[in-house]
């Protein structure tokens, strides 16, 4: 029988060559895990769904990662017959009607699944808070959140649940919350993961599915067993050559060139702990040799996020108008958090020549972007620019709610300002995150700093479309410095 502190320095790798090699079996790692979730899960609500039974049943296939626990987010990534509510109190009850491509490929890869976590409704916050379960906790600082959209999954990481969870990132929701819970977030390029069924391109391409990690190994393993060229998918990028859990470790051929800016591409304030987070990479990397340089990417931040939030409109009016033909009446704001109802009533009045030249502006980004690249083989920012913020900081009262109903009413012709206003101070938690999303590119944050108020802060790099290798082996040689900072953590432990 494990005991906890031993299941708690295992990594998923580790766990899985451990159950091969007939030291521990994969119930023993459930029940593990079970008994972790049973002491921390009621202060940080990170699980929603429990299907521990299931797990310690399910036969699993001798994959990398055979007979690891692994927990799911619950908006996309489904079982069959199980719910999926995407956080939302409309969809309470709501059961999926078959397995994702993803669950499906996590399957060949050995996982057995033990249940769900909290996510905020369809994933569209940067923290984790639903009005259908709650608000999920930090598990550094209870009285913090861990970000969104993957909170859950990262609190339930960070606090030693799993070693490796389920997420997803439509706008930095895999990075955010590893910036503010002290894990490893790896968004990758457009078109390598799974999709659908029935879904061929995520929020117009911006959202992707992958994992919070510990260990970066854990995040190479499985993107070598994930990548994929899907051809019902609407995006696709050649499979990798190499192996990522190989290369990771191999040195850089000759020194890298590095831009890096820690200035907020929407003009907000970036805090010094930041700043100070950006610094200590950037002075590492002098020291190994490579070349780094500030740099302007030249990119309208502010009207690249206004063209992000017409997209995020679009998207939640075309599903408003899917789930009121399902439910056959008309939605009310009751029905609905803001967000959701702001962004579906300003989804509205967009007009197609006006959805087709925002994404037109996510391909001149893009366009920006690969010059950068051609003379810079990294671009590093902070991940977020502060730590996280406390809970319900950012959950909009009641006399808010009202008042962005009647602006969104009343702006309809012209609903950009009220969304712009309505998630500035999300926004001005994490502003680096989004442009990663719009322009398709891989994006990784990684967790090597401890500010003055003990919360993580993340760096954020990224990479030229497939270079994901670059991140993996970047990230690889901070964990193997003295400024990698991932430890287990639970709010019981520490407050």
């Amino acid at each position: 029988m494990l005991t906890e502190n031993q299941y708690l320095s295992l990594d998923a790798t580790e766990m899985a060559k451990m159950v091969k090699n007939g030291d521990i079996t994969h119930v023993e790692l459930v029940d593990a895990s079970t008994q972790r979730k049973e002491k921390v899960n009621p202060t940080l609500n990170a699980v929603i769904y429990d299907r521990n039974e299931h797990a310690r049943n399910q036969q699993h296939s001798p994959g990398p990662f055979s007979g690891v626990p692994l927990l799911l987010k619950n908006i996309s990534q489904t079982i069959k017959g199980e719910p999926m509510t995407a956080g939302a109190k409309l969809m309470k009850g709501n059961i999926a009607k078959q397995d994702s491509y993803l669950v499906q490929k996590l399957r060949e890869q050995g996982f057995v699944f033990t249940g769900y976590t909290n996510t905020p409704e369809f994933g569209l916050k940067n923290i984790t808070e639903p009005e259908l379960f709650g608000p999920t906790r930090n598990p550094w600082n209870v009285n913090h959140s861990p970000g969104g959209s993957s909170g859950g999954s990262a609190a339930a990481v960070a606090s030693g649940i799993v070693p490796m969870v389920g997420a997803s990132d439509g706008g930095g929701s895999i990075r955010i919350p590893a910036s503010f819970t002290g894990l490893f977030g790896l968004k990758p390029t457009r078109g390598r993961m799974p999709v659908g069924p029935g879904i061929g391109r995520q929020w117009q391409g911006a959202a992707t599915d992958f994992v919070l990690s510990r260990t970066v190994r854990d995040s190479a393993v499985l993107l070598d067993g994930l990548q994929v060229l899907q051809p019902e998918a609407a995006f696709h990028w050649p499979r990798y050559e190499g192996v990522y859990a190989d290369d990771m470790s191999k040195p850089f051929s000759k020194p890298l060139r590095i831009a890096f800016s820690n200035r907020s591409p929407v003009g907000t304030e970036v805090s010094e702990d930041a700043k100070e987070a950006l610094q200590k990479v950037l002075t590492f990397l002098e020291t190994e040799g490579h070349e780094v340089e500030e740099v302007d990417n030249g990119i309208d931040g502010v009207a690249l996020m206004e063209q992000y939030y017409l997209m995020n409109s679009g998207e939640m009016s075309a599903l408003r108008v899917n789930i009121e033909e399902s439910l056959g009446r008309s939605l009310t704001p009751d029905d609905i958090e803001i967000e959701t109802w702001v962004l579906s009533e300003a989804g509205q009045t967009v007009s197609a020549a006006t959805f087709t030249r925002s994404l037109a502006a996510w391909d001149t980004a893009a366009a920006k972007m690969a010059e950068i690249h051609d003379a810079y083989d990294l671009y590093l920012t902070p991940a977020t620019a502060y730590t996280a913020p406390s809970v319900g900081e950012l959950t909009h009262s009641q006399a808010e709610r009202q008042t962005l109903i009647r602006a969104i009413e009343r702006e309809k012709h012209d609903p950009l300002p009220v969304l712009y206003d309505m998630f500035l101070p999300s926004l001005t938690y994490s502003p680096f995150s989004q442009l990663a999303n719009l322009t398709g590119q891989p994006a990784a944050s990684m967790p090597v700093h401890i500010a003055e108020n003990g919360l993580p802060i993340g760096v954020q790099a990224m990479a030229s479309k497939g270079n994901e290798d670059l991140l993996l082996r970047l990230a690889h040689q901070l964990e193997q410095s003295d400024l990698w900072e991932v430890v287990c953590v639970s709010g019981s432990d520490r407050n």
